[in-house]
């Protein structure tokens, strides 16, 4: 990551530095998870669709420890392998909108609040700035090389409200607090960074 790009690591000291966490990431590139990856820290393991186990990437993947998912269906293996890294007081990687898009944190999947409801795990949210800039690719599919990426570190926070439920409306309203937080966060970082009048473009 440092090599072919420029990333500008803010609030890193945020995280906390034992005992099981969540990193909500937005997603509008497919070189986010790397880009946190090389740059947390912490080791973090990600759940990954599954389709990008594939090759020599999926040893690869698998001994730096990330999850596979099937996203066909409720891929209970890989929710009891996820809860095991919390467990164990490890750092579990989420994208809480599912796949790439606007990177915005429009719209969440339950995923994130049901993994920290259930685990009891303090979210910290994360935004990756800069890495669907278009303008100067060399590669395409890739941000221009050495250009800044900016990752970004929000405070930690708490999803459920406190009385462990894990019922239907529970996780909903689990889901609106955390979008709440993870838009604020978002538009914090845009501030921070300078990027506020320039939006992620996918």
């Amino acid at each position: 990551m440092y090599g072919l790009w420029r990333p500008r690591v803010l609030g890193a000291w945020k995280v906390p530095a034992s005992g099981p966490v969540i990193l909500a990431v937005n997603h509008a590139h497919n070189i986010d998870g790397p880009m946190l990856m090389g740059t947390a820290p912490r080791p973090v393991h990600f759940l990954i669709k599954k389709e990008a186990f594939v090759g020599p990437l999926g040893p690869f993947l698998q001994g730096i420890g990330q999850i596979d998912v099937d996203r066909s269906g409720t891929d209970r293996t890989a929710v009891t392998r996820a809860l095991g890294v919390l467990s164990d007081g490890g750092a579990l990687g989420i994208f809480p909108e599912g796949t790439r898009g606007e990177g915005d944190f429009a719209s969440l999947r339950a995923g994130l609040a049901y993994f920290a409801v259930r685990s009891g795990a303090p979210i910290v949210p994360v935004a990756v700035l800069g890495s669907s800039e278009r303008r100067g690719r060399l590669i395409k599919g890739l941000p221009p090389l050495r250009s800044r990426v900016d990752i970004v570190f929000g405070d930690p926070f708490a999803a459920g409200d406190g009385s462990g439920r894990r019922t239907r409306a529970a996780l909903d309203a689990a889901t609106v607090r955390i979008q709440e937080h993870l838009t604020a966060h978002l538009a914090d970082a845009r501030r921070l960074t300078g990027r506020e009048r320039a939006p992620e473009q996918v």
